[in-house]
């Protein structure tokens, strides 16, 4: 029997591989690269590459491909075999140092956001060698950044090795002045909690709003939900632990470390969370971690939804993203320690995340907007669209202790009795947790959770490195002229705590008194939509920030919020023409067919006997003829709404259109529907319904 130590990592070309597989100075070079990120000597370039093949080869693999990750949101691939022609007709099996280095995909078709004409097709690819080659299927798969012919970044890759490195220029600034001189480098690492729901393929496969946006854009709701919260980490259904068995297998395999597993609250809901690791990494592995689960459900005859609110009136699916900031020897900088009053170290570093998240609040909104988001942010079952910061009681009285100079007077450790006498006492913990909060602080590390569950989280924590890198440095420019350092570090958390405790709120984010206070007392950004979020990319101080940081130039930004709304209209435009094919193909006809069927029987029963009043029967016919009107008359709305929008050209003009005008006609239609649903028999609903769905697998 294969254990798990044995496959872990069987198919990565990891540095336990590179160790026995390069030679001693290769190696050393190569690891000096990943562990401290410096340059890569182009002179190991071909050592790698002969011995990666030959690794590949050995594993059944017959392509390599520099698969990266362009501006659509998902990853790109290119396959190239390793054959090269013989002198004696035959092939052999070659891979250069220039070949693992760089690429020359087409990148004509990618998004980007008028970086390049349409016409200039030329793009590059190059080597991450801070995340391993890995092998999926027969093909050898490099990560790599993708830039265009002039050089800017039209990836998702590049940004995020950006931000890093300025997190750890700005960090090691900030701890040489602690005396920290044996630190070297500084990574923020990140382990996002992945959420998903399983449907029946034959089921998913019926439903054209499913096939082509991911979400169902009609549906009644069951007489059963989640309101009996009976899924949330209950027992595993055989089907869906097969699943998740081999799930873990495949994902041990490429050295991802999935970790836990459990229902979620909505049924055919799941979860998914693994160990943290180096955000670059992680991003990778996130990506390959949701194309995994379509492929294997696919394999167990079901379909993996990853849209963010694949079912309205049931919980939808999010992201979250626990980062944290650690040092090369191993020391966690968001780690309070058993005094975090006396910590001033770790003070300073939770006052940079607190300013940071406070002056680029709208940043970190912008980074999680989409389309799907949109429908679960601030759903009594997702943070709100206003972003806050929990840290829970011990900490804020730590600040609250800073701010006023007042003596700080830690919380009780208090034992848990549970009343049974076999059941172990243990120490509670000095604060609840808060899943309400956006921005959490969870012991040592924090917890943002507004992504979406298919959003890639590289964006939010390119916004996230940055913005705290922002912070840091702002703290050195001050503290490295500060003659008495002490007194200068206490007075400045003492004055950033003042400044920006309006982010700090400890209670219930759902609360609609809450969002009043956020944005009316405390004057917090409430972007409830991605075209009231994504403008916050140009705002001035935004630009000046990020282009400081060298995490984006200008022209890069612009490409963004381009894309970024266009992929919204296009979206929404798509849902919009599948709910108006839907009611014209599908639902209408069954209305009517419906209707015209127990009208026929009515008069039948009439015909045999005219006393039969037939009370039920006529009362129906009229409901259903007049919701068939509604929705003839609703889908002739959204047909206008549809037709107007393709003439807008400017894409922010189109995206405010669809927010105040399309979105509407969109669920004034769907109400109708939905209506018709609950009066049509089961067996003349054209597909299936949402009891079918969410109760299918077994």
């Amino acid at each position: 029997m294969t254990t798990v130590p044995e496959i872990f990592g069987s198919k990565v070309f990891d540095s336990r591989v590179m160790k026995a597989r390069l030679s001693g100075e290769v190696y050393h070079s190569l690891k000096h690269t990943i562990q401290k990120g410096t340059k890569l000597d182009p002179s190991v370039a071909n050592a790698v590459a002969a011995a990666m093949k030959d690794w590949a080869v050995e594993n059944g693999a017959t392509h390599f491909t520099h698969w990266f990750q362009p501006l659509t949101g998902i990853t790109a691939e290119k396959h190239d075999s390793f054959i090269t022609p013989a002198p004696d007709g035959r092939v052999i099996m070659e891979f250069s140092g220039k070949e693992l280095i760089r690429g020359e995909p087409d990148a004509s078709s990618f998004p980007s956001g008028g970086l390049r004409a349409t016409f200039e097709a030329r793009g590059y690819t190059a080597w991450d060698p801070t995340s391993y080659a890995f092998i999926k299927g027969k093909t050898l798969c490099i990560p790599t950044a993708f830039c265009s012919y002039g050089g800017e970044a039209l990836d998702k890759k590049t940004p995020l090795l950006r931000s890093m490195e300025a997190l750890n220029r700005q960090a090691l600034r900030v701890l040489k002045l602690f005396g920290s001189e044996e630190v070297k480098h500084v990574t923020p690492s990140v382990g996002p909690e992945q959420e998903y729901f399983l449907i029946d393929k034959a089921l998913y496969e019926q439903r054209r709003d499913l096939v082509y946006t991911g979400r169902t854009l009609f549906g009644a709701k069951p007489p059963k939900g989640q309101e009996l919260d009976d899924h949330y980490f209950g027992s595993i259904k055989p089907r869906v632990a097969a699943f998740m068995e081999e799930l873990n297998t495949e994902l041990w395999k490429l050295g991802i470390l999935a970790k836990t597993e459990h229902n979620e609250v909505a049924p055919a809901q799941h979860e998914l969370a693994p160990i943290y690791t180096t955000t670059n990494r992680a991003t990778d592995q996130n990506q390959l971690t949701m194309e995994i689960m379509q492929r294997v459900a696919a394999k167990h005859g079901m379909v993996c939804l990853l849209h963010e609110k694949p079912f309205a009136g049931v919980n939808g699916s999010g992201k979250h993203n626990n980062w944290s900031l650690s040092t090369d020897i191993g020391v966690n900088l968001l780690s309070p320690g058993e005094t975090p009053h006396e910590n001033a170290q770790f003070l300073l570093f939770l006052a940079a995340v607190i300013q940071a998240v406070d002056d680029y609040q709208g940043l970190l909104r912008a980074s999680v907007a989409t389309a799907g988001n949109d429908h679960r942010l601030g759903a009594n079952e997702a943070p709100p669209a206003v972003i806050s910061i929990f840290l829970g009681d011990e900490l804020t009285a730590v600040l609250d202790a800073i701010e006023t100079d007042s003596a700080y007077v830690g919380a009780e450790k208090k034992k848990m009795k549970l009343g049974v006498d076999v059941l172990p006492r243990f120490i509670r913990d000095t604060t609840d947790r808060n899943r309400t909060s956006p921005f959490a602080f969870t012991g040592n590390k924090f917890e943002f959770r507004m992504l979406g569950s298919s959003n890639s989280i590289a964006c939010a924590n390119i916004m996230l490195n940055a913005a705290v890198a922002q912070s840091l440095k702002l703290y050195a420019d001050e503290l490295e002229q500060a003659e008495d350092f002490n007194a200068a570090l206490h007075e400045l958390i003492k004055r950033t705590i003042k400044a920006h405790k309006r982010i700090i709120f400890n209670g219930n984010g759902y609360d609609d008194t809450w969002i009043r206070e956020a944005t009316e007392k405390r004057g917090l950004l409430n972007l409830r939509t991605t075209p009231d979020a994504i403008p916050e990319i140009l705002k001035p101080k935004n630009i000046e920030m990020l282009t400081t940081q060298r995490v984006y130039t200008e022209a890069e930004l612009r490409s963004r919020y381009e894309i970024m709304l266009e992929n919204y209209c296009k979206t929404v435009c798509i849902e919009a023409q599948t709910m108006s094919d839907m009611a014209r193909k599908q639902i209408l006809p069954a209305v009517a067919h419906y209707a015209a069927d127990v009208a026929r029987d009515a008069s039948g029963k009439q015909a045999l006997d005219p006393d039969i009043r037939c009370g039920y029967e006529a009362k129906l016919v009229k409901k259903l003829t007049a919701v068939a009107e509604s929705i003839d008359t609703r889908v002739d709305a959204l047909d206008g709404a549809i037709a107007r929008f393709k003439t807008l050209s400017d894409v922010t003009e189109g995206a405010n259109f669809i927010r105040d005008e399309m979105l509407s006609r969109m669920t004034e239609l769907r109400v109708a529907a939905d209506e018709a649903e609950t009066l049509t028999a089961e067996s003349a609903w054209p597909f299936p319904t949402y009891g079918d769905l969410l109760f299918s697998v077994k």
